[in-house]
């Protein structure tokens, strides 16, 4: 096959206040490119896997900046769609500091990826992969986003490759019912499922604490694998021969957005050996360092994850 993963979703470019400030007294703001399927795509492409992320952009200096960030750690970007008008989505966030949260403000309307449709993009071509990862981030965009994600989903199945879906609800994007009705017939054609044990409740309604969420979520969908992160109560896994907690760490925070996705990352790394355990191990060490450095995108290279937990200098 082509691909080890395949994937699609809306290129961002976030725009960062610096800690202790707020958007409206903002002066300055960090530019990084974003976006969780070409984030989870990027650090898989770092770590070896041959990957594809497929938007649609308009052209411009915008577009050519998300392009670069992901292209340049290998992420196959033929399948970016790129138009002659046209805007490119935005994200702001506040950081927050205890006892304020961070607080993200979008700014993604009207943009090209949002009226997608199938005819955009080259499935043979798409689906000439192992797995696809798709997220609820895309489909909560549009009704035709959500199409294009049921579509990609139905698809592989079709052709027998599998399906790794990342809930990720947003509130800011749509409701719990609303979710529920477009991702809950992919969540039961997935092979791997990720799921917050809180987005378990506002998505599927699902009860229990702990690890008890994890496995009547898998229950409930009949996927073979779910994968639940819980804060710092720790990330669960339940699967057809085996439940597991895994501890959680604390670490320093510089910057959070990303971490969730390279924790999938990492995860479906060792998903895709055979070994969901030792991906979930990965994808937890991987989402402490995405915590410490600044961009969605996690970037490392497979022999740092060993220097994790060091305070020396690498001379």
């Amino acid at each position: 096959m082509t691909y080890d993963l395949s994937t699609i979703g809306e290129g961002q470019i976030r725009l960062t206040c610096e800690r202790g400030d707020r958007l409206i007294t903002a002066r300055t703001l960090r530019m990084t490119a974003a976006g969780s399927e070409a984030n989870v795509a990027g650090l898989l492409s770092e770590l070896g896997r041959s990957t594809t992320w497929a938007s649609k952009l308009p052209k411009g200096e915008l577009a050519d900046r998300i392009a670069l960030e992901y292209s340049a750690v290998g992420v196959d970007m033929s399948h970016v769609v790129l138009t002659d008008e046209g805007r490119v989505a935005l994200y702001f966030l506040e950081p927050g500091e205890f006892p304020l949260p961070g607080k993200v403000t979008y700014d993604r309307q009207h943009t090209p990826f949002r009226s997608i449709t199938p005819a955009d993009f080259d499935w043979d071509s798409l689906l000439d992969t192992r797995v696809v990862f798709l997220t609820g981030i895309t489909a909560a965009l549009t009704p035709e986003t959500a199409g294009v994600v049921r579509y990609f989903a139905d698809a592989a199945r079709e052709r027998g490759v599998d399906i790794a879906l990342d809930v990720n609800f947003r509130s800011l994007l749509w409701s719990g019912e609303q979710a529920r009705e477009v991702l809950e017939p992919i969540a039961k054609m997935s092979s791997i499922l990720f799921c917050s044990r809180t987005d378990a409740g506002i998505v599927f309604g699902i009860d229990g604490e702990g690890i008890q969420a994890c496995h009547n979520l898998r229950e409930a969908m009949g996927a073979p694998i779910v994968v639940s992160t819980d804060g710092r109560a720790g990330t669960y896994l339940s699967s057809e021969s085996d439940e597991k907690v895994f501890d959680i760490k604390p670490v320093t925070v510089i910057d959070r957005p990303g971490a969730g996705d390279s924790f999938v990352a990492g995860t479906l790394h060792g998903w895709l050996d055979g070994d969901v355990v030792a991906g979930i191990e990965m994808g937890t060490r991987v989402a402490q360092l995405a915590l410490t450095h600044h961009g969605d995108l996690t970037h490392v290279r497979p022999g740092e994850l060993a220097l994790l937990g060091g305070s020396d200098i690498v001379r």
